[in-house]
């Protein structure tokens, strides 16, 4: 579904993103993990094409989508929903307006078939009803149901999650995760899943693949991964320092540098 190849993302002198390979199987969610800066929220923004690469190929079903006009790029993106980290909701719209924004305004649908399609994507994440509730009465949880609710109700093929457990409650991530993995099972959707939370990514990946200086070190299945005799995968992953990091300091093999 998605074929990446020599992808490489830089700005001024700080590269994000260097020669990086990757290839994401139809109906199967691939989990992105590492450290903060190590190009992921990057690396997501250029599938979606919010930020155009320096070089390399982004395919997605087959289409070069790197040197695409913004017109036939758009065609792409219809198939292609992104939950943001922060859930990137409108304060001033209740909950239905915002699952419909988006029909709302790039579809011809009649009126009724998106309250349809929004009670319909609100009840697959659980929250069915609560379409007239305003955001700022939502919990961090449940604004991050109606922000994938969003999503569903344009019906992708593709999901792009970043960070989508940050900042709620062990339980409510749990639930989160849960749901990620329904979906695809269900609708059987292409997903890529940008996290630092190691349950998470156990739980929902059919791959993972780690980020380490805009490069993948190493990637495999949930228990490939847990396995790992890789140092630098093993540090993560366990979440061991190996002594106080400074900013601007380098980890290598465990080490700062």
């Amino acid at each position: 579904m998605i074929e990446i190849t020599n992808l490489s993302q830089a700005f001024e002198d700080n590269i994000v993103l260097s020669n990086l390979t990757l290839t994401v199987q139809e109906g199967q969610t691939t989990v992105i993990i590492g450290r903060s800066g190590a190009g992921k929220s990057v690396f997501l923004k250029c599938i979606v094409g919010i930020l155009r690469p320096d070089s390399g190929s982004i395919k997605i079903n087959g289409v070069e989508v790197t040197t695409l006009p913004e017109k036939e790029y758009n065609k792409i993106r219809k198939d292609i929903g992104m939950v943001f980290q922060g859930g990137a909701l409108f304060d001033s719209l209740n909950v239905g307006e915002n699952v419909s924004f988006f029909l709302d305004e790039f579809s011809n649908l009649d009126a009724s078939v998106i309250k349809a399609k929004v009670s319909d994507s609100l009840a697959l994440v659980g929250l069915k009803g609560i379409e007239k509730m305003m955001t700022a009465q939502l919990s961090g949880g449940m604004k991050k149901r109606v922000s994938l609710a969003r999503v569903l109700c344009m019906e992708p093929r593709i999901i792009l999650y970043d960070e989508p457990t940050t900042g709620v409650d062990p339980i409510t991530a749990d639930a989160i995760n849960n749901l990620i993995v329904e979906l695809s099972h269900k609708l059987k959707v292409t997903s890529i899943v940008v996290t630092h939370d190691m349950n998470s990514a156990y739980k929902i990946a059919d791959s993972i693949a780690m980020f380490y200086h805009g490069q993948i070190i190493a990637q495999g299945t949930p228990d490939e991964i847990r396995q790992t005799n890789h140092p630098i995968v093993k540090q993560f992953i366990h979440g061991e320092a190996h002594g106080p990091i400074t900013d601007g300091e380098q980890l290598v093999f465990g080490h700062a540098k």
